[in-house]
C-alpha cells in the first residue's frame, strides 16, 4: 500500500538509492534531483548474468534469483562508494517491486526493505515499467503528456503518459512481446544469448526481402500487437532449410528484424493519431523505452514514423534502454517528490500493469491466478 507523505518542494534536492533485479541483471544506482530540477546519476552499477544463462539459451528464473540474492548488498555498497556518499545521505531507498520474475524481484525489494529499516529511510516500491517510462528523463527534460512505447522481452505496449503514476493503455501485445520474438528466433537459429543483440548483429549482412514472413495484424484497426505468428513462421522457415548457411541465417535474421520494426512503427503510427486527437494538434513527443529500443533498425523505423506524424522521438541513451537501476532510482525520486512512499509490507509482484484499470476491466490476453497478464 502506498503511503502519502507531504510532497517535497521543487527547490529541495532529493537523493535516492535504487535497486533492480526483475530479470537477469542485478543493478544499483544513485540519482539526485538538484534544487534546479537537474537530474544527476551519481552512481550506476550493473552486473549481468549472461555467462550463467548462456548454456540454456535463455533466462533460468532459479539461477537468476540466486545470483541476484548474492549480488544485491554488494552492489548497493559499490554504488554508495562510487558516489562518495553514505546511506545516511539518501532521502529514500527505491527498488523494483514488479513486474518480473518474482524470485528475482524479491532480491532487490528485500534488500531495500532492510536498508530502509536499518537507516530509518522511506521505502519506495517502484513499478519496473514506470522506470522504463521515465528513463528518458535521466538525460534531459521531458514534459508530460507524451506517447510511450514500452518494448522489451516481456512487454510491448503503447500508453499515453499523462504524469507520474498516470498512464492510459492504448495498445498491447495479444500474445508474445517483440523482444521475445527476437530472442526465440535467435535461439532457434543458434545465434547465442542474449538473443536480441545477436540477431541484430547477424542481420547486418542479410537480405530482409528474401523470405516471405507474415505482417502481423495488417489492416486490423487499433494499436495492439502480435508477434507469435511471426515467431512461428521464422521457426518453420528455419526448420525447412536442409543445411542452413551463414547467408540463410543472415537473411532470415534481417527479415524477422524488418518485420518486427515495421509492425512496431505501423501500430505506433495509429497510436500517434489517437494521441494527437486527444491532446490536440501540435508538436508531441513519442518516447520509446525498453531493451528493444536499443535495436538500430527499430529506432530508425520509429523515428521515420514519428516524423511522418509530427512527433519528436525521444529515447534514453543505449545504456539505459535495457534493465538498470538508474531508472528505478529516478522513479523513486519522482515519487518521493510527490510524497508517495510505501510500507515495509510492499509485495513483490510478478504482474503489475501500469494502467491497472484497463488491465482489470479489459485484459488483452486474459488473466491468471495472479491477475491480468497484460
Amino acid at each position: 500500500m502506498t503511503d502519502l507523505a507531504p510532497a517535497f518542494p521543487p527547490a529541495q534536492a532529493l537523493t535516492v538509492l535504487g535497486l533492480e533485479s526483475s530479470c537477469d541483471e542485478s543493478a544499483a544506482a544513485i540519482v539526485r534531483r538538484n534544487a534546479d530540477g537537474r537530474i544527476e546519476v551519481l552512481a550506476d552499477c550493473v552486473l549481468g548474468q549472461e555467462d550463467a544463462h548462456a548454456p540454456y539459451g535463455g533466462v533460468v528464473p532459479e539461477i537468476a534469483a540466486r545470483a541476484h540474492a548474492e549480488a544485491m548488498d554488494h552492489l548497493a555498497r559499490r554504488a554508495l562508494a562510487e558516489s562518495g556518499l553514505v546511506l545516511d545521505d539518501m532521502d529514500a531507498i527505491a527498488a523494483t517491486s514488479g513486474p518480473g520474475l518474482v524470485g528475482g524481484v524479491m532480491a532487490a525489494l528485500m534488500t531495500a526493505k532492510g536498508l530502509a529499516l536499518g537507516a530509518g529511510k522511506p521505502l519506495i516500491a517502484v513499478n519496473h515499467l514506470e522506470g522504463h517510462a521515465l528513463s528518458p528523463r535521466l538525460s534531459g527534460a521531458l514534459v508530460f503528456p507524451y506517447l510511450l512505447l514500452l518494448v522489451s522481452g516481456g512487454h510491448t505496449q503503447l500508453l499515453a503518459a499523462r504524469g507520474v503514476g498516470d498512464y492510459q493503455r492504448l495498445g498491447s501485445t495479444l500474445d508474445d512481446a517483440a523482444g521475445e520474438a527476437f530472442d526465440k528466433t535467435a535461439k532457434v537459429m543458434g545465434l547465442g544469448f542474449p538473443g536480441g543483440p545477436a540477431l541484430e548483429r547477424c542481420a547486418k549482412d542479410g537480405d530482409a526481402s528474401r523470405f516471405e514472413l507474415p505482417h502481423p495484424l495488417a489492416g486490423r484497426p487499433g494499436c495492439d500487437f502480435s508477434f507469435a505468428g511471426l515467431k512461428t513462421a521464422a521457426r518453420q522457415i528455419w526448420d525447412g532449410l536442409d543445411t542452413p548457411t551463414d547467408k540463410d541465417r543472415a537473411d532470415l535474421a534481417a527479415g524477422v528484424q524488418a518485420a518486427i520494426a515495421r509492425s512496431l512503427a505501423e501500430r505506433s503510427g495509429r497510436a500517434m493519431a489517437q494521441f494527437a486527437g486527444e491532446f490536440g494538434p501540435g508538436s508531441h513527443t513519442f518516447v520509446v523505452a525498453g531493451g528493444v529500443a536499443a535495436n538500430t533498425a527499430v529506432r530508425t523505423a520509429l523515428e521515420a514514423e514519428a516524423a511522418e506524424h509530427g512527433f519528436t522521438l525521444s529515447a534514453p541513451p543505449m545504456k539505459w534502454c535495457t534493465d538498470n537501476a538508474a531508472m528505478i532510482a529516478l522513479a523513486g525520486v519522482e515519487r518521493l517528490a510527490r510524497g508517495d512512499t510505501d510500507g515495509l509490507d510492499a509485495p513483490a509482484r510478478a504482474r503489475w500493469p501500469l494502467d491497472a484499470a484497463s488491465a482489470k476491466l479489459d485484459p488483452v490476453i486474459g488473466a491468471g491466478r495472479k491477475g491480468p497478464k497484460a
